[in-house]
């Protein structure tokens, strides 16, 4: 009975191998095929860059739509800031942008974002801002988000994670034949040493873990020169509104900010502050550390 129990799961092991050893087969086979039929080197890269960039810009300008209407903001109509209007139309022509919509939104902390480029842009303000900043520190928070639509940050950042997703895409299709024959060995030994069930999904779990681990690192890795350029793009935005109204302003209103802002809710991301700490969540952070940007602003000789 034993005897029998044991061929039952050698039976069982050989075809679990032999299952996923076809799987395996077929995609690399259909790989090949896809190989052996592409066009012409450089048309298959225009073509996968150019269906990347179509797909990114895409997923830009519904999350610019989408960020608008969660954010349930209203334009600020300028015989109620005429001051505040004058000196962001002074600022966008210094800068060579159009003139933003300014909208003013029920944010739950501190916050200014700017959405678009430089000539459909609109830049929103949290209503607290109005009481918490002065009329020049205001200002240099706007001159920061306005050289933001001037280099067209938010879609640049998108289209670069839509690339990111592209070559990891890519890099998961190329290692899944051998993850599926690494799968299905690890299952077909599991089955012949009659591991329990625990035993057997603790195996499953190391060698999809073993085989994926590839396709996370190239994530990891991408994402990080990604969050690198989002980086540099605050630290830009920074000098550039630093140029325009002074550092010192700038500086001091991002102290304010950082006091009064908790960075909770769903547009955290798009705080002007960066509280992260640690080696690794300083790679993956899109906003450099608030207090390296105040020091570094006060640093400045304007």
């Amino acid at each position: 009975m034993r005897r029998s129990g044991q061929i039952l799961l050698a039976l069982l092991a050989v075809l679990t191998l032999l299952a996923y050893g076809t799987l395996a087969l077929l995609t690399y086979w259909a790989l090949l095929v896809l190989w052996a039929r592409r066009p012409d080197p450089v048309v298959t890269v225009v073509l996968g860059a150019a269906l990347t960039l179509a797909l990114g810009y895409a997923s830009y300008r519904l999350g610019t739509a989408r960020i608008r209407y969660a954010l349930d903001a209203d334009e600020l109509p300028r015989s109620a800031a005429p001051e505040l209007h004058r000196r962001v139309e002074t600022l966008a022509d210094r800068l060579g942008v159009a003139p933003p919509r300014l909208l003013v939104a029920p944010m739950p902390q501190p916050n200014a974002l700017a959405l678009g480029g430089a000539r459909d842009g609109d830049v929103v303000l949290a209503r607290s801002l109005f009481s918490l900043l002065t009329a020049a520190e205001l200002e240099a928070i706007v001159a920061h988000e306005l050289a933001h639509l001037k280099g067209r940050d938010s879609l640049v950042k998108t289209l670069g994670y839509s690339l990111v997703r592209t070559v990891t895409g890519v890099v998961w299709l190329l290692v899944l034949p051998l993850a599926l024959l690494v799968g299905g060995v690890a299952r077909a030994l599991a089955l012949l040493r009659g591991d329990d069930p625990v035993q057997f999904r603790r195996t499953v779990r190391v060698a999809d873990a073993a085989m994926t681990s590839l396709v996370a690192v190239c994530l990891f890795a991408l994402t990080a020169v990604v969050q690198a350029y989002s980086r540099h793009r605050e630290y830009a935005a920074d000098d550039a509104a630093a140029r325009l109204t002074g550092s010192l302003a700038l500086a001091s209103a991002l102290e304010k900010i950082d006091r009064a802002a908790t960075p909770d809710g769903v547009l955290s991301p798009l705080l002007v502050h960066g509280d992260e700490e640690g080696p690794v969540t300083d790679l993956l952070a899109s906003h450099p550390p608030m207090t390296e940007r105040i020091e570094r602003l006060r640093r400045r000789r304007d």
